[in-house]
Order: structure tokens, then sequence, then C-alpha cells
């Protein structure tokens, strides 16, 4: 019943942008941190990006993509968007979103071994 599902990948040439959308079910959203990470052939997954429970608002981006990644969420809609601008080939992953299993944390944090539970991935592609 819980699952998170990302969309939104695709192919886009240098300087372009995409917005990933991580829709999950079987858990309140809002009570829950949710990271974005991402992983390149041959590559360990690294984390990219997150954002706390909606009590708090904070959100954390490694610093290859602060300025240019935006994280959010619409608990309405049971999503959590990563906008990405620039977009570099370094960029090029399958990026995958996970919910952090501890509730009411009021941070998040991009260590993987925080998170339970996680979506199928979607592929960007950032070439010319």
């Amino acid at each position: 019943q819980l699952q998170l599902v990302e969309s939104g990948g695709g192919t886009v040439q240098p300087g372009g942008s995409l917005r990933l959308s991580c829709t999950v079910s079987g858990f309140t959203l809002d009570r829950h941190a949710i990271g974005w990470f991402r992983q390149a052939p041959g590559k360990e997954r690294e984390g990219v990006s997150c954002i706390s429970d909606s009590g708090s608002s904070m959100t954390y981006y490694v610093d290859s993509v602060k300025g240019r990644f935006t994280i959010s969420r619409d608990n309405a809609k049971n999503t959590v968007y990563l906008q990405m601008n620039s977009l570099k080939p370094e960029d090029t992953a399958v990026y995958y979103c996970a919910r952090d299993w501890r509730p009411y944390r009021g941070l998040c944090t991009v260590a993987k071994g925080w998170y339970n539970f996680w979506g199928q991935g979607t592929q960007v592609t950032v070439s010319s």
C-alpha cells in the first residue's frame, strides 16, 4: 500500500529544465521528511535534496545543485516536487525519492540510511 512513484524525467540539453514529481500513497505525507537522491551508472546513490515534515518547512540541498534545484511539497496532492534548472551533463542519473522513516522531526537529511521506502526512479539525461 505504501509507495512512492517518481515521474517527470527525460532528456534535455545543458541549461534546460525539468520538474520531477514524487507522488506518494499509503502514508500521511506531511508527517515525514522526503528526500531526492540520484545514481549515475557505476556510481553510488547520492543525496540531492530533502524537505522536512510540513510543520517546519526546512529544506536542504547539496552544494552541487544549490541555486539550481528547488524542492517543494503539496500535501493536498500527496506530491513532492524537484524543480531542476540550469541542468548540466553531470546531473545525468536515475533520480529517486524516498521517505525518512522518522515522523515529525522538523528537519531533514540526505543520509540514505534513514530512508526506508523508495520509489522506482526516473531517468534524467542532460546531453547535447
